[in-house]
């Protein structure tokens, strides 16, 4: 009886821990912050690229119609999958001039989720001109 009650146990802990880990990975990965069926285009200068695990970053300072500059905070994919994707390290650097295509956060914060990324920094060999992508 004890033996029962303890294998009982046993596959309830574990049912409850599986349950447990798989939601809070279901959790991470959703996109529900982002509106996921439009695309969004901005222009701007890159002040950072941060290729890191989990989840890559790009800040964008974008200027609007009044001359005002806002940084925006682009979540883009792990880096292998970006690299597999074919962009290189040195594709799109701090003060190159882009063009990205993004989902926009739902709340209307100045961020996204990156799609696609055109260099338009002049350097052929960087690919200026050609749009990469990044998610």
């Amino acid at each position: 009886m004890i033996r029962q009650l303890t294998r009982f146990a046993t596959t309830i802990l574990i049912t409850v821990s599986t349950v447990a880990v798989i939601s809070t990975s279901w959790a991470h990965h959703s996109h529900n912050a982002y509106e996921i069926t439009v695309w969004s285009e901005l222009e701007g200068t890159v002040s950072d690229v941060l290729i890191m695990n989990p989840h890559s970053w790009m800040y964008l300072d974008v200027t609007d119609a009044s001359g005002e500059v806002t940084t925006w905070a682009i979540e883009a994919a792990n880096p292998a999958q970006i690299y597999e994707n074919g962009v290189k390290p040195e594709d799109v650097q701090p003060g190159d001039r882009v063009k990205v295509r993004i989902h926009l956060l739902r709340d209307g914060t100045n961020g996204g989720l990156l799609g696609f990324v055109t260099p338009l920094h002049g350097d052929s060999a960087r690919g200026h001109g050609v749009e990469m992508h990044w998610d």
